[in-house]
This record gives C-alpha cells, structure tokens and sequence, in this order.
C-alpha cells in the first residue's frame, strides 16, 4: 500500500517507517497520524517484520512535531469538531506514543530535529541513533501547548526529574551529544552512517530470539510500574507465547550443537 505521508518498505526483516513531509520538517497532521497508525498495525500482524527504524525524509529534521498550522486551521472550527480533530488517533502521536501492546522493537534513526511531537516518538522508541546534528526538544510551552502525548511523563522517567524538568519548563533543545551523555541516545554518528547504524542494531537485535525480544520488552515496559514482588510474579502475554514456541526449543539445542539457532519467530 502507498501512503501520501509517510514511507513503508520492509526487507529483510525491518520494517522502514519514513515520515515524509519534508517541505514542512515532518511536522505531521491528523491524515499523517492515520497513515502511520496503519502502518504500526500492519507491522504487528506480520510475521515477516521484527525490527522496526523510524526516521524522517531530507537532512534537517526527524519530525519537527505538530503542524502548527494545521493546528490553528482547526482552531477556527466550531468546538466541538475541534476536540474531535484534537484527539490522537489510533496509537497516538505518529502511530506509536500510545500503542502500549507493540512488542517489536522501534529504532529511531534521528536525522536532525526531533521537537516536540517528534521527540515524543522517540522516547517512545527502544533505540535511538541520533545524527551528530540532532536537536531534542519539548517546546510547546513556547507556542502556548503542552507536550500531551507522552513527553512530559516519558521525559522524567527516562532522564530524572531536574534536567527533565529543566527541558519542559524552558522549552530549550539539547544536542546530540548532550542527549547521548544524558542517556537518551544509544549512538551518535554521521548523517551519511545513520541508517547504516541503525541496521547494524536491527541485526544485532535479530541474532536474538524474536519471541524472546518481544517477551522483553513488554516485560521491561510493563513491569516499570509494578513492585518488583509484582511483576516477578507476573507472566505477560509475549512470555506466554514464547514459553510454547518452537523457538524455545531451538535456543538451547542450537547452543548445544554449538551452532546458530535457526529462529523461526514461531
């Protein structure tokens, strides 16, 4: 399927998100938010996809976050239809800031400016590859907003309450280095080794068990808000599904004729 907003190709077993709307930084409207929600379903119903990378058309920016304009083009409308085209679709800001049940693991490959919408996308990532020239920001106090779909609860959890705060309170970006120092970024290297990058950790991901992968991260992100006597408790839904897989079985009997295990995400 094509998309007018947004890019979807798979190979190898990435699925490759591009918002493209470079003319406007990748900002991104509600027909955008739809697409990519469409696109985050398809990928969790295929088999074939087990990494995702995300990243945005051109060199300047990653996303730039909410078109403003758009924004004030809805405001003229009566309020009513106004909270409607407020609301986040499906999965939430660029398909996947809400999307709590998406268990394969997103890449975000920075390409410049990740600002407010568009950094909450990539804290709701699990890697991060940031181009040296990357900017992060949450600067929607400054044009009268506040960063509703994710950033101002992510920020803090990810970072620690004082520089959170010190981002959301002035609306101030940080740069690629600050933000790799700070842990919010995994890698930081060249705009020309960016998606290169970014693969290389897809591969690495997938020498992994992909049901194992899966298991993890929804135990990871689940169990954050439970008490450890909780979530040790806890079998999740991807554990379930690993703990009867073929893939099970493979793991160990792979180690033990000391080959590779021959994943079959089943």
């Amino acid at each position: 399927m094509s998309y007018e907003f947004a890019k979807y190709e798979k190979r190898q077993k990435i699925g490759y998100i591009t918002l493209n709307r470079p003319e406007v930084l990748n900002a991104l409207h509600a027909a955008c938010h739809a697409e990519l929600a469409e696109i985050y379903d398809e990928i969790a119903e295929d088999p074939e996809v087990w990494v995702v990378i995300v990243t945005g058309a051109g060199e300047r920016a990653f996303s730039a976050g909410n078109d403003l304009k758009a924004t004030a083009e809805a405001s003229r409308q009566p309020p009513s239809e106004r909270r409607q085209n407020l609301q986040s679709s499906k999965g939430g800001f660029g398909g996947n800031t809400t999307r709590w049940d998406f268990v394969k693991p997103i890449i975000a490959a920075v390409n410049g400016w990740a600002m407010g919408g568009g950094f909450e996308i990539v804290l709701a990532s699990d890697i991060v590859i940031a181009a040296e020239h990357a900017q992060f920001g949450l600067p929607e106090p400054r044009v009268g907003l506040l960063a509703g779909a994710g950033g101002i609860h992510r920020l803090p959890r990810q970072l620690g309450m004082k520089r959170a705060m010190g981002m959301i309170l002035t609306g101030k970006p940080i740069d690629a280095e600050t933000a790799l120092n700070w842990g919010l970024v995994n890698e930081v290297v060249p705009q020309s080794s960016l998606i290169e990058t970014a693969e290389r950790w897809a591969a690495e991901i997938m020498e992994c068990s992909p049901l194992s992968i899966r298991a993890s991260k929804e135990a990871a992100m689940l169990g954050m808000h439970m008490s450890m006597e909780e979530v040790m408790g806890t079998r999740f839904p991807a554990q379930e599904i690993m703990g009867s897989s073929e893939d099970l079985i493979e793991g160990p009997r792979a180690f033990a004729e000391k080959r590779p295990p021959q994943w079959k995400g089943r």
